[in-house]
């Protein structure tokens, strides 16, 4: 199963909180996204002394708020800074930016190449919130379609219980609003690392996220950096 997404411009804000992550970045720090040395003498090299420094930005503020988490401090913080932190990155489209009409970005080719669209930071989102603690029942990335655009788009679905109104993390909008608010989107199918979902409620087998083919190349990706 595969949706095209449209162009998903991207919403520019820029937190205080997340501003403070860049400012206090330190180049080199440990995290609890562990990169090899490898790893980060590959992106260097490939985008540059900068790539390193964001890398290690999205290491601070995983490990910050995996702290959070393991203190039974509400999601709320972490669904705020990880939702602020990528959309600050700027939007280029798949075509520009990798020369193909669909690419799925690791956070890491995202945060190297600073640069991506909805489905990257709809993944980056997803995979950082996962890092911090979160459980995954409660995230979907979900596909949409933007109505105000006439296009397919792509968020990040968070669900306090299983039966939540979820509040939607979205590149188009920066504010953490409840699904029940966005009436701007129309959702299509909804996915995580176990299971999918289809518009109308019913849901696919567990690991239904295989049934999506630039997801599953998108773990080849991850694992590959991972041993580096």
């Amino acid at each position: 199963m595969h949706l095209r997404v449209g162009s998903c411009r991207q919403w520019v804000g820029w937190g205080a909180a997340v501003a403070l992550l860049w400012a206090m970045a330190l180049p080199g720090r440990a995290g609890l996204v562990d990169f090899s040395s490898n790893l980060i003498a590959f992106v260097e090299k490939r985008w540059g002394p900068q790539a390193p420094v964001r890398l290690n930005v999205w290491q601070r503020l995983v490990r910050d708020n995996r702290a959070f988490t393991a203190a039974g401090r509400a999601d709320a913080t972490g669904l705020k800074l990880v939702n602020g932190f990528f959309n600050q990155v700027p939007y280029v489209s798949d075509l520009e930016h990798w020369g193909v009409v669909d690419y799925w970005a690791t956070p890491t080719e995202m945060l190297g190449s600073f640069g991506g669209d909805c489905e990257d930071y709809s993944i980056g989102k997803y995979l950082s919130l996962k890092e911090i603690g979160i459980p995954i029942e409660k995230l979907r990335i979900t596909y949409v379609r933007a109505l105000n655009r006439a296009e397919s788009h792509m968020v990040l679905a968070y669900y306090p219980t299983p039966d939540a109104d979820p509040l939607i993390l979205d590149n188009l909008n920066g504010d953490i609003r409840p699904a029940s608010q966005r009436t701007d989107l129309a959702p299509v199918y909804s996915f995580n690392d176990d299971d999918l979902w289809l518009a109308d409620g019913a849901t696919g087998r567990k690991g239904g996220a295989s049934n999506v083919r630039l997801w599953r190349e998108l773990l080849e990706k991850l694992a590959k950096e991972q041993r580096m």
